[in-house]
């Protein structure tokens, strides 16, 4: 695995869980209340989907048990489309892909560590 392969899964696992951390103890409605909370959980998705797209394609193929095109997309479409983010999905994507996410890097890592 490439050195820069490690530094973006690490990237990507410390967003996550930062992701999570901010999530703690609130609910869906308070993305909606809570600008703050908001705009520091889209732009930590937006770091994980950024570090993910400069994954090597090579490792990305070794590890199709992440999805790494999702990640991508919600990335672009976070970015791209600011003005028209639909909080629900986000929501979503913090309580139903984030734990998931970081236990499959924290094993790609651990995989590729083996070797």
């Amino acid at each position: 695995m490439p050195k820069d392969d490690l530094i973006r899964l690490r990237h990507m696992i410390d967003a996550a869980k930062e992701v999570l951390s901010f999530a703690k103890n609130k609910n869906r409605k308070d993305l909606y209340t809570d600008r703050m909370l908001a705009l520091s959980i889209v732009k930590s998705i937006e770091i994980i989907g950024e570090a993910a797209s400069t994954v090597s394609k090579e490792f990305q193929v070794k590890h199709k048990e992440i999805p790494w095109a999702s990640i991508i997309a919600m990335r672009n479409r976070l970015i791209h489309v600011y003005f028209d983010i639909d909080l629900d999905r986000v929501w979503d994507t913090i309580t139903d892909d984030l734990p998931p996410l970081i236990t499959a890097l924290e094993k790609a890592i651990s995989q590729e560590n083996e070797k």
